[in-house]
């Protein structure tokens, strides 16, 4: 996203409109509904307390944590649970834990966000007294619909939203306008609904409903997409955020202030079990046009879910949190990525979903516990980073981070009624997470037994190597990736690959380096000559959103070494250099496999195995490197944690 839409203007108030509010803004779709359905009753004690509650969650959860305090946690400009964790991870080693549970129940909510939004937008046709009978909630027309609408959505993401992208500001600014508009139509019949923004009607209806306390678990409806909110960030800026979410609360309240007057002075209804306030609002001749517009804006929710997604698991492939995968760029507008294996498993989930449940109804009914997960782990996080990165005073932390718990623990406890309609959810969340820290705790365990080796002690045998004729070129320039951080080191494995397995005998060696940068967009890179023209290290600072396309990388650095003049590529081959053809490149992939020559915990037997499991599925390091497969050897070498040892092997003599 460039970054004049970043700055607080016209434009970029309009844009953050199409990309950051899709969520939080269909929530009326189903939110107030729920609230009746889940409440038995419509009158004023319910329908008063259920819009005190949703207002003031709206109010407290949304402004105040996200919009105020959560939007000062941004990364360069970016926002979201991990760059949040890349700013605080150095004040202790277990916050790759919450970092992990949020990432994880937040892409799980990207299964049931399309399915519910979509839903209930269709379902608003079987108002029309002409399709009523055809468009029944649950029925296979309505199903079918809304899964083509799911495939087609997915279908399009290999494809780019650059071209309908700039539809979605102005389609969701006449989506609010029409909340906003549909809610003052209905307060003009009934205005004393505004008694419901005092906060006692909300206590209330809490402590003296029969249900009380578990109503919060349809109140929580209203602001799940808060968390996605912060996610987006960096696509916008925090100030377009900012003063978008005056007018979207205000279309927001206005609309769920219509929908309680509207139920108010009905008296048609003995109870509304099936009944949708949303549409019922609606003007009859408008009917069409509103089914219309709220389509499209749930699939314009739908998107910035999906776009978000994507982004989760490139930081998490980045930040060694997920499995190297495909990761295509079909636009060249910076961070715009699609991630085939993601796209179409987030797909496969929606459609299972919407099967599965069928109704919204009843998807509402299992929708919410992940969100709020993702809120209280990113609670956690955000206390490190109001007391050591913002150093703010712990009297006024332990408050803020006080008032947010008891909401969102409140929330939790009344969502986790929903855990047995929702095991679906948690075996797609276990599966998340689950490769999330086994990716993490292995690469822990390999980084734990990596030894590294002084290169100086082998420049001579490097340099004496490559002199000797006796021993077949393997390649003029020969390229290993090191992840030693010291720039006089580098692993044993290597100068084993060099010297002791095959003899490489190269005329310049380079050991290429990634480092990654708490800043989300860092492109740089250092060089040094360890040895003149003969050991050359590179290391490349890239930030955690972006790409280590290494292919694409060290050719940039030879253009501009060789525009330096400190280097020269001409082969060496006496028969070609008169031709100044250029030398060959050769790339060292070093690929660990499990040795059986391990005695290893159950627990870290476990971990390791899974982790050799997982990445059979994964790409290939040459692939995720971006490496031409046709300049790149791949080398087994065996992974040996804790070798077997005291093995009781006697010998026996023979009589000669």
């Amino acid at each position: 996203m460039s970054s004049h839409v970043r700055k607080l203007s016209a434009a970029g108030v309009l844009v953050t409109l199409g990309i950051i509010f899709g969520d939080i803004g269909t929530s009326p779709l189903y939110t107030f509904q729920t609230l009746l359905k889940e409440g038995g009753s419509h009158g004023e004690f319910l329908v008063l307390g259920a819009i005190s509650c949703v207002f003031w969650t709206l109010t407290l959860q949304t402004t105040f944590k996200y919009i105020f305090i959560t939007l000062q946690a941004d990364n360069r400009g970016e926002g979201g649970i991990f760059s949040l964790y890349a700013l605080v991870r150095r004040y202790g080693k277990w916050l790759a834990i919450p970092a992990i549970v949020g990432a994880g129940t937040l892409l799980a909510d990207g299964i049931i966000t399309p399915p519910i939004s979509v839903t209930s937008a269709i379902e608003g046709i079987g108002l029309l007294p002409s399709l009523a009978k055809d468009f029944v909630p649950g029925n296979t027309l309505i199903l079918g619909i809304v899964i083509g609408i799911i495939l087609l959505l997915f279908f399009v993401q290999q494809f780019g939203t650059n071209v309908v992208g700039t539809l979605f500001g102005p389609i969701m600014l006449i989506w609010f306008v029409m909340l906003g508009t549909l809610g003052v139509l209905q307060i003009a019949h009934f205005p004393e609904i505004f008694k419901a923004l005092n906060p006692m009607y909300g206590v209330h209806l809490l402590t003296e409903h029969p249900r009380g306390f578990w109503l919060l678990g349809a109140v929580f409806l209203c602001t799940t997409g808060a968390e996605a909110l912060y996610s987006d960030l960096g696509h916008c800026g925090r100030k377009n955020i900012q003063v978008s979410w005056i007018f979207v609360k205000t279309t927001l309240v206005l609309n769920y202030l219509g929908q309680g007057a509207w139920v108010l002075t009905q008296h048609k209804y003995t109870n509304f079990a099936g009944v949708n306030p949303f549409f019922e609002i609606v003007p009859h001749f408008f009917l069409i046009p509103s089914i219309g517009i709220a389509t499209m804006a749930t699939i314009i929710a739908s998107q910035a879910l999906i776009s978000g997604s994507f982004t989760l698991i490139s930081e998490a492939v980045s930040m060694n949190f997920w499995p190297r995968i495909t990761i295509k760029y079909p636009s060249n507008i910076r961070g715009q990525i699609y991630i085939p294996s993601i796209n179409w498993l987030l797909c496969f989930g929606c459609i299972a979903v919407t099967l599965y449940f069928r109704t919204s109804e009843n998807m509402t009914a299992a929708y919410g516990f992940s969100i709020t997960v993702a809120m209280l782990m990113t609670t956690i996080l955000m206390y490190y980073f109001m007391r050591y990165v913002k150093h703010w005073p712990l009297w006024l932390v332990v408050i803020i981070v006080c008032v947010f718990l008891s909401v969102e623990l409140s929330f939790f406890v009344a969502n986790a009624v929903k855990l047995l309609k929702r095991l679906f959810f948690l075996v797609f969340e276990f599966g998340l997470i689950f490769t999330m820290y086994i990716w993490y705790r292995a690469r822990k365990i390999n980084n734990r037994f990596l030894n590294f080796v002084d290169l100086k002690d082998y420049i001579p045998m490097l340099h004496s190597m490559s002199n000797d004729q006796g021993i077949p070129k393997y390649a003029t320039h020969l390229i290993y990736l090191t992840k030693a951080n010291n720039h006089k080191q580098v692993e044993q494995k290597i100068i084993y690959s060099i010297l002791s397995r095959k003899p490489k005998r190269a005329d310049v060696y380079w050991f290429l380096h990634i480092e990654r940068m708490d800043d989300p967009y860092t492109m740089e890179y250092t060089v040094q000559e360890l040895e003149d023209d003969k050991v050359i290290r590179v290391e490349f600072r890239l930030g955690f959103r972006i790409q280590p396309r290494i292919n694409v990388l060290f050719r940039k650095v030879v253009e501009d070494m060789i525009s330096r003049g400190e280097l020269d590529i001409t082969s060496k081959y006496e028969s070609l250099s008169s031709y100044n053809l250029p030398a060959d490149f050769q790339f060292i992939i070093m690929e660990k496999f499990l040795s059986y020559n391990n005695n290893f915990s159950v627990k870290e037997g476990f971990i390791l195995n899974s982790y050799f499991a997982i990445k059979g599925l994964a790409q290939s390091e040459a692939k995720a490197f971006g490496l031409d497969t046709s300049e790149t050897r791949i080398e087994k070498i065996p992974l040996v944690v804790n070798p077997l040892s005291n093995i009781k092997l006697k010998r026996v003599e023979t009589g000669m």
